[in-house]
């Protein structure tokens, strides 16, 4: 068993009048896939977005490396890339250019040739020079996933990444997602899609179960 780089200790999320999960612990550590399952309303994406610190949980803690995320934020943001429901994208830049923000964004010394090797891979190479308000939604999907490519960060969070995706898209993604982790990289993801999860040291995390919460390791 290797160290644990993140760990959720006691994490309790509430929206509105709703608690969506409390006392919630896991640890993940480097070279891990962790699966979030549950029906809608379960806090699936709330989790994600309190881990990557765009929710404020209203109790517990999230640490990276031994030490609380809201102590080295500058730190850990370094080490995170979140793709959530939403693009992230600004539809009247091409994807080259919206791409080359998020690695300016992230402090990342990104080249021209990385960043259309990057969209040729997700199948893009005819839409670099094209704004993305003229893509269609699994073309926008692609730019935004595109980004895995180009950022060195070691987790990844993301919520939904295989909308909009056609089957070859969804095996390149999954192909993306097992060399990450792989390379020592760690996962957490929500799907409501039937896919194939093989990569790492996959395990499954399951809300709106009694208790709160349980979570299963595959391997």
């Amino acid at each position: 068993m290797g160290k644990a780089l993140l760990e959720i200790k006691g994490l309790e999320c509430v929206r509105g009048d709703n608690q969506l999960f409390s006392e919630l612990s896991f640890s993940l550590e480097g070279g891990s896939l962790l699966h979030v399952h549950g029906p809608n309303g379960s806090g699936k994406t709330t989790l994600l977005r309190a881990i990557a610190g765009l929710v404020l949980p209203e109790n517990g803690e999230i640490c990276w490396n031994g030490e609380a995320t809201g102590r080295q934020e500058d730190d850990f943001n370094r080490e995170l890339l979140y793709l959530g429901h939403h693009y992230g994208l600004k539809f009247e830049l091409t994807g080259y250019e919206n791409l080359k923000v998020f690695a300016n964004l992230s402090g990342a010394e990104i080249s021209e040739h990385e960043v259309e090797a990057a969209l040729t891979r997700f199948g893009l190479a005819h839409c670099v020079e094209l704004p993305v308000k003229v893509l269609s939604q699994g073309q926008k999907r692609r730019v935004a996933l595109a980004r895995l490519l180009l950022q060195r960060s070691k987790l990844w969070i993301l919520d939904e990444p295989f909308v909009a995706l056609d089957v070859a898209a969804v095996e390149l993604l999954l192909g993306v997602i097992k060399a990450h982790v792989g390379d020592g990289g760690m996962v957490i993801l929500t799907t409501h899609q039937e896919v194939a999860m093989d990569a790492g040291k996959l395990q499954h995390l399951h809300l709106g179960e009694k208790p709160a919460a349980s979570m299963a390791a595959q391997r």
